[in-house]
C-alpha cells in the first residue's frame, strides 16, 4: 500500500510540473498580407534578443504564398520579449536580394509593422512581449 501511495504522489507531482510548464508557453501567430505576388516563398524568423535580431532567429520557417498572403504559427514559445522579421524571396534563391548600396530589392517586414529610417528596423520598434496568451502579429506590406 505504501508503494502505491508513493507512486501516486510521484505521478501527481509529474503531472503538476508538466501542466505548469505548458502554461508558461504560448503560440505566436504571424499573418502576412499584401505581398506583391504569389511567386517564391516567404522566409520568417522569430528573435528573442536585440543582439540576434535580423541575424539568427531562434525559430524560422519558409512559407508558401497563397492569394498574396501567408501565415505561420510558432508553437510553445516561452514568456519573454521577441521580434519577427520576414522577407519575400520572389526569385526563390534563398537570399534577400540587395542592390549595390545594400538596400533590399525584395519586400521585407517586421513585427509591429516596424520600419527603418535610413537603415533596417530597430529592435525597440519591432519587439513585443509574450505573457499569458497567444500573440498574433499582422505584418502588412
Amino acid at each position: 500500500m505504501k508503494v502505491l501511495v508513493k507512486i501516486l504522489c510521484l505521478l501527481a507531482l509529474n503531472l503538476t510540473a508538466i501542466y505548469a510548464q505548458e502554461q508558461n508557453e504560448q503560440d505566436v501567430v504571424v499573418n502576412i498580407s499584401n505581398l506583391n505576388n504569389n511567386k517564391g516563398k516567404v522566409f520568417i524568423a522569430l528573435f528573442n534578443s536585440e543582439t540576434s535580431f535580423l541575424n539568427k532567429g531562434i525559430k524560422s520557417e519558409q512559407i508558401k504564398i497563397e492569394n498574396k498572403s501567408c501565415h505561420v504559427t510558432f508553437k510553445n514559445i516561452p514568456k519573454g520579449v521577441y521580434a519577427i522579421s520576414m522577407y519575400h524571396d520572389e526569385n526563390d534563391n534563398n537570399v534577400l536580394d540587395k542592390n549595390i548600396f545594400g538596400i533590399p530589392k525584395e519586400t521585407y517586414g517586421c513585427s509591429n509593422n516596424a520600419t527603418g529610417f535610413l537603415g533596417p528596423p530597430k529592435w525597440e520598434d519591432a519587439k513585443f512581449e509574450i505573457k499569458e496568451e497567444t500573440i498574433t502579429q499582422h505584418i502588412e506590406l
